[in-house]
């Protein structure tokens, strides 16, 4: 061979040892994105004439359970859940029923996302294993969408319910027994559908409720459908949860101070009358609201008793009770404002006051501006807020001091205000915006409108009788939700519905984009609503 070749070889060689000895990282392949597989069932999915109490799913690769107590919809449901085994990762899952299971019934399991992949978590999203008790597999369905009744947004894990119509069948059954059907909306699902129904006659419910499967008013959100409905149907059923207004319930008062009582109660307090006596005579009082929880504040004057009779009514409700009194603390007049530095044009001056005030001197009330001319100004009382107001008209970028004189504001026990200062100041209109909305096809009047931020809270509100065109002025520049309300009872809030009387709550409807209002700028909308 010639010497020139030689070398050639060599050198090739070299170059391919060289090649393979080179150094890299090891990268591990390419990440596992595939879901678990079902290789066997025993009895098999969809099996008939189950009689059996444990049912073995067998899997191809490792997976583990989680959240399995959330995920797991059981329908019809059991009243106890069955055991599920092991809990560290197997590629046999064991289910164990310890009810007794109903004659002639199609269960499903659909265990939602619980069922995972040991190394990566990936989900064998909605496995259902589905089985009967009688000879065939019920196979109708219906579809439901569940939304909230005043919030644009929806609460998850909703339980969606059907409840058979036959002679056992009462409109208590729902507070006291599980259903028929169920499904749940789970984390993020919208639109369900509840699987393996037989035909039959139903009352469709949501509930936002514990976990039970029965509806507690104290707790629980509601939604259903008036009317009965009939299965087989292929309409979308749509659902709004609210909340009832609980009846009026009165708890046992509790001495807070020397001269006032704190009572907690379930419902709405607007209008209660509270009596207290001493033995036979009757100790006049003054009931307003305490701000920070569902209670009312009682007050009363001075007297010696070391207990005292409180009857409550409210509608159709009488309650009594009976207070041992203790020496305590008497409350002392403390005067707050609502605003420290800067008043909005769209807000008045209020005050609030710890103890309720009975008298008010204007003539001791001063507002100035900041060329020190008097301001006019009436003024209002909210007893039942324990909230004082200062009406006058705001111009933009003024200056407001405004000075209460010692007696000016007199409360409950007599006792008068120390001299109070309060400096406030406007700013420039073109630092808010105008926000103008024309109503188009509104069925029916009085409407309120209400502008919310992004979680919910109400920032403004209007009412309108009958002028389809609304201003909201002098808006803080931000991003506004916008709600309508049909106030069909003409009481100027948003009333809920109720189970019991069959009654739906006020419709609401949110105007499909976000409003955004800028500084010194105006804002046109036409709201067709639907």
């Amino acid at each position: 061979m010639p010497k020139s070749i030689l070398k050639l070889i060599c050198l090739l060689f070299i170059i391919v040892m060289a090649s393979c000895a080179k150094r890299g990282n090891i990268t591990g392949g390419t990440k596992d994105t595939i879901a678990p597989v079902l290789k066997a069932s025993f009895p098999k999915n969809f099996s008939t004439n189950f009689n059996g109490k444990e049912i073995k799913l067998v899997f191809d690769e490792y997976v583990k359970l989680k959240n399995i107590n959330k995920q797991l919809i059981i329908s019809p449901p059991l009243k106890n859940q069955p055991d599920i085994l092991p809990q560290l990762a197997s590629k046999i899952l064991t289910i164990k029923i310890k009810d007794t299971l109903q004659p002639n019934t199609t269960y499903s399991l659909n265990f939602g996302q619980s069922i995972e992949d040991n190394n990566e978590g990936n989900p064998y999203s909605q496995f259902k294993y589905v089985f009967s008790t009688g000879a065939y597999i019920d196979s109708l369905k219906i579809n439901v969408k569940v939304k909230d009744a005043l919030e644009n947004k929806v609460d998850n894990f909703v339980s969606v319910m059907l409840y058979e119509i036959n002679e056992k069948f009462n409109d208590s059954t729902i507070y006291k027994e599980s259903p028929t059907y169920i499904t749940n909306t789970l984390d993020s699902l919208k639109i369900v559908s509840i699987e393996n129904i037989k035909a039959g006659k139903y009352l469709l419910v949501a509930l936002k409720d514990n976990g039970n499967n029965k509806f507690n008013p104290k707790l629980d959100k509601i939604g259903f459908q008036k009317q009965y409905i009939t299965i087989p149907n292929d309409t979308i059923f749509e659902l709004k949860l609210f909340k009832e207004k609980l009846p009026f319930k009165a708890l046992k008062p509790t001495q807070v101070s020397a001269k006032r009582l704190l009572m907690g109660y379930e419902g709405n307090p607007k209008n209660i009358r509270v009596t207290l006596k001493k033995g036979s005579e009757i100790i006049p009082n003054l009931v307003t609201k305490f701000q920070k929880k569902d209670s009312v504040q009682v007050w009363f004057k001075p007297l010696k008793t070391d207990s005292l009779q409180v009857l409550v009514e409210k509608d159709n409700l009488k309650k009594d009770f009976m207070i041992k009194l203790k020496k305590q603390k008497t409350d002392t007049l403390n005067i707050s404002s609502d605003f420290n530095s800067t008043l909005p044009l769209r807000e008045r001056f209020a005050l609030n006051s710890n103890i309720p005030l009975v008298k008010f001197d204007k003539s001791k009330i001063s507002v100035f501006n900041k060329d020190s001319v008097a301001v006019d100004f009436t003024t209002d009382y909210d007893e039942f807020e324990q909230k004082f107001y200062l009406n006058f008209k705001k111009e933009e970028l003024e200056k407001y001091k405004i000075q209460l004189l010692p007696g000016a504001l007199t409360d409950y026990y007599e006792k008068q205000n120390d001299t109070l200062k309060y400096s406030v100041a406007t700013k420039n209109s073109s630092e808010y915006g105008n926000l103008k909305i024309t109503l188009q096809n509104a069925k029916s009047f009085p409407v309120i409108l209400e502008l919310t931020d992004k979680d919910g809270k109400i920032l403004a509100t209007a009412y309108t009788e009958n002028n389809p065109v609304v201003e909201f002025l002098a808006l803080e520049p931000n991003k506004y939700t916008l709600r309508i309300i049909y106030d069909e009872n003409k009481n100027g809030v948003w009333d809920s519905g109720n189970f019991t009387e069959k009654r739906q709550s006020e419709e609401v409807i949110y105007y499909p984009e976000i409003l955004n209002v800028n500084a010194n700028w105006d804002v046109i909308e036409t709201f067709i609503l639907k």
